[in-house]
């Protein structure tokens, strides 16, 4: 399955992390605690967050190429609004197979 993975340096991951996962909750089965948590968009597309002391990691998994794309502006979209504190810079996205 296509994966994406970022790494944004904050030193506010964890909250970050549950304010995504509680925005997201509304609508999707998420799972998550202080340092991880997984919003499953679909069958078949995955988000999941981790909390580090010094940055948040989030991967991104679809059978959909396209649907990539289009999750990581969403994710990134969401991040940089509950991040309007911080400047965060530019969320770059790296993919793997």
């Amino acid at each position: 399955m296509p994966t994406s993975l970022a790494r944004v340096q904050t030193a506010e991951a964890s909250r970050y992390l549950q304010q995504l996962c509680r925005h997201w909750s509304h609508k999707f089965p998420v799972e998550s605690t202080s340092e991880y948590g997984t919003v499953p968009f679909g069958e078949d597309r995955i988000c999941t967050f981790e909390a580090e002391p010094d940055a948040l990691l989030m991967r991104i998994r679809t059978t959909d190429p396209a649907g990539l794309t289009r999750l990581e502006n969403v994710v990134s979209d969401h991040l940089m609004r509950f991040a309007f504190r911080e400047s965060l810079g530019e969320i770059t996205w790296s993919r793997a197979a």
